[in-house]
């Protein structure tokens, strides 16, 4: 009877802290992290720091004065030296320790080495970038940060700048519209794609910025965010009068900045500009963004006439996406496929749009049509997105990077409610003025029955 009472007094807190460790495991990783992840991993770091870096083969062996001494002092066997690590910092979801790398060793031999390390040390991922040369910095993380996506606190901000979705190293997705001017979003149908572009206009709402939204789905995605744009297309027919506005806008602003380079000679060097940003502030037009959805749509043609306007549609995309950066003028082109197949001028149009986010797609096809001819490599990840993970994306650029980003969850009503708190700064830009979305005034208090009730008597 002793026994069986020892037992349960031993046996019943383990079983409930393994229990415990199990559900704070599964159901709230960055917690388990915090209590139990984060001490057992930095352990296994401390305690097998060399071996493991033997073992992957990033060791070297030690010059001759080092080999001299340690000979001389403990006479003991001259082992290979690892790169030499830093202070161990911990983060909430996971650790970032710099090393300084070995004479002949580069980068490229610890991110090879970047799954061991994974393993040996328990950790969800290790990701590796360069600080300088001769000191890389490994970011541990420690759960799946995409399960349940969470944005960091601290975010890159500032102008034309927006935190629109979490990548797996933890660290946010910024959407940089002076550094990436022009992005193509593909994904299938409830991909998250939507979604996506709802962060964007959230995002860009608040700034001083004019946003043109040209929805050819009767502006089921768009409308919403009435109250802040400053112009809206629902169809191919208003989208054909708006895209030559666009066009004519971004001439004027061109001749804007061909006049301001044609000053006196003696003005100095910075004041002469190649864009909008190097005029002064007073005589600087406000940025476009120009969202494009369902981008498809533009290019459906049943007669001949629709033809002819399809084409002179994407040759005016075609000259925004080419010269629209210089003017302010930015595009957000979205749509389920984008290819050759659309029609003349689609490959050319794509060539244009630097950034790439590509969703859950449904074939293969669509994958390589974003990310084909950047980044090879990332098909793969594209095509292997569960439909369980919504706003689950594959993003890369023209410089061939890419990683998986995740978009939280942001409803329509939270986002037409950003817009609408933002209305009162739509920018003044005359052109546009013709296509203002028109939004309904609601009545300003709930009206008032003038019918007194009745008891109910027996």
């Amino acid at each position: 009877m002793s026994d069986l009472l020892t037992l349960m007094e031993v046996g019943a807190p383990v079983a409930a802290l393994g229990g415990g460790g199990a559900y704070l495991r599964a159901k709230h990783p960055a917690a388990f992290w915090c209590t139990a992840g984060l001490p057992i991993s930095t352990a296994r770091m401390l305690g097998t720091y060399g071996s493991t870096m033997e073992a992957c083969g990033l060791t070297v062996q030690p010059s001759r004065l080092r080999a001299l001494f340690v000979q001389a002092t403990t006479r003991r066997e001259v082992r290979p030296v690892p790169p030499r690590r830093g202070l161990i910092r911990p983060t909430s979801t996971g650790m970032r320790v710099r090393l300084r790398l070995a004479p002949g060793q580069e980068p490229a031999d610890v991110a090879a080495s970047a799954e061991r390390l994974r393993h040996a040390w328990g950790v969800h991922a290790v990701y590796v970038s360069e600080v300088k040369p001769g000191v890389v910095e490994l970011r541990l993380v420690g759960f799946d940060v995409l399960r349940k996506v969470r944005m960091p606190r601290k975010t890159e901000g500032g102008f034309l700048k927006v935190s629109v979705a979490l990548r797996e190293d933890a660290t946010a997705y910024v959407r940089d519209y002076r550094t990436t001017p022009h992005q193509l979003t593909l994904g299938a149908t409830l991909s998250g794609k939507s979604m996506f572009q709802r962060h964007l206009v959230a995002g860009l709402a608040p700034q001083p910025v004019a946003l043109v939204g040209i929805d050819c789905k009767r502006g089921v995605e768009l409308a919403p965010f009435a109250p802040r744009l400053s112009a809206l297309a629902t169809e191919p027919g208003q989208a054909a009068d708006l895209l030559p506005v666009l066009v004519q806008l971004m001439e004027d602003r061109y001749d804007l900045i061909k006049a301001r380079q044609g000053i006196a000679p003696g003005t100095p060097d910075e004041e002469i500009t190649s864009d909008i940003w190097g005029l002064p502030e007073s005589e600087r037009p406000v940025p476009v963004v120009v969202f494009v959805d369902e981008v498809a749509e533009l290019f459906m043609v049943a007669t001949r006439k629709d033809e002819e306007r399809r084409d002179e549609m994407v040759t005016q995309l075609i000259r925004l996406a080419q010269l629209g950066r210089a003017a302010g003028i930015y595009l957000e082109v979205c749509g389920q496929r984008f290819g050759a197949e659309l029609g003349k001028g689609a490959t050319m149009l794509r060539a244009q749009l630097t950034g790439r986010v590509c969703h859950r797609v449904n074939d293969e096809a669509s994958a390589k049509m974003a990310l084909g001819d950047i980044a090879p490599e990332a098909v793969g990840a594209a095509c292997a997105i569960a439909p369980e993970r919504p706003g689950l994306a594959v993003a890369g650029d023209t410089s061939g990077g890419w990683s998986r980003i995740r978009t939280p969850y942001l409803s329509l009503a939270d986002a037409a409610a950003v817009c609408a708190a933002s209305a009162h700064l739509v920018p003044d830009v005359p052109a546009l003025d013709r296509f203002r979305p028109v939004v309904p005034v609601g009545p300003a208090n709930p009206p008032v029955s003038l019918v007194k009730p009745l008891p109910v008597t027996g």
